[in-house]
């Protein structure tokens, strides 16, 4: 548990943020207040439906929606990438949040700890919007050392030189 933190970086025209499950901090409320200061365009969810219930945050795509901003989900299990099933999935919600940036829009990313999960997806859409994957991750990395957390997550997302996070 901690504060709501959202760790956020340009990305083309806009910015890219990454950020821990909302009502992880043990506020919901809060957590979602803030959330829609920030005015995403997109959000991406990465937690599994049992992470979210367990977070008694069930409802959070509804919430997101109804603040103004566009929801997308594609949850993936602690620690490991999106799996094959998910490409159409993927192709989607990175469509939507590479065109979001182009014009200047906010996108957010989560997972449950705002660390692995949602680096990786972070991490490949810097890589698909033209980043050079060793200098995206130097860059997500700065603003979140915990970005990207296993091989499997760095070899989803493009990363070519790619070693554990600090403290990971």
């Amino acid at each position: 548990m901690g504060a709501f933190v959202i760790h956020a970086l340009p990305v083309g025209a806009g910015i890219l943020a990454i950020a821990p499950l909302p009502g992880r901090s043990g506020d919901y409320a809060a957590d979602l207040a803030h959330l829609k200061d920030w005015r995403p365009s997109l959000v991406l969810t990465l937690t599994t439906p049992g992470e979210m219930a367990e977070a008694g945050v069930p409802e959070l795509g509804h919430d997101i929606g109804a603040m103004g901003s566009r929801w997308a989900h594609l949850p993936v299990a602690d620690l490991a990438a999106p799996d094959a099933a998910q490409h159409g999935s993927w192709r989607e919600a990175s469509r939507a949040a590479l065109a979001a940036l182009a014009g200047g829009g906010r996108v957010l990313i989560h997972c449950l700890g705002g660390c692995g999960r949602s680096g990786m997806a972070a991490l490949r859409l810097m890589i698909e919007a033209g980043e050079a994957p060793d200098a995206a991750l130097a860059r997500l990395r700065a603003i979140r050392p915990c970005a990207v957390e296993t091989q499997a997550q760095a070899r989803w997302a493009g990363a070519v030189d790619w070693s554990a996070p600090e403290g990971g």
